[in-house]
């Protein structure tokens, strides 16, 4: 999985839901029930596009939080704090990965 890609998708997301509001709100204006919902549904989609990359994001923490502590409990078991250090700065970067993302 790939940040910068899921970054991309929720920023077309937020676009797409921005433009959907507009049309809503400009169907609403001049009375167009079909420009309406066809910018509710816009609407709709690109916040869907928005979760789905924020719960590829939660994965990837996951994973790393998950790695980081099987390599910080390593590094524990032999002795090598260098080992131990950089499990415990990938788990904590897991950690918050996962928390920007919810």
């Amino acid at each position: 999985m790939d940040s910068a890609k899921n970054n991309q998708e929720r920023a077309e997301g937020k676009t797409e839901e921005w433009s959907g509001w507009a049309k809503d709100k400009i169907g609403g204006l001049i009375g167009n029930e079909q420009m309406q919902a066809e910018g509710k549904g816009e609407q709709l989609k690109g916040e869907a596009k928005q979760e789905h990359a924020k719960f590829k994001e939660r994965v990837i923490g996951t994973t790393e939080q998950i790695g980081g502590a099987i390599k910080k409990d390593v590094g524990k078991l032999i002795g090598n704090e260098q080992m131990e250090a950089e499990g415990k700065a990938t788990e904590l970067k897991g950690q918050a990965r996962e928390h920007v993302n919810k």
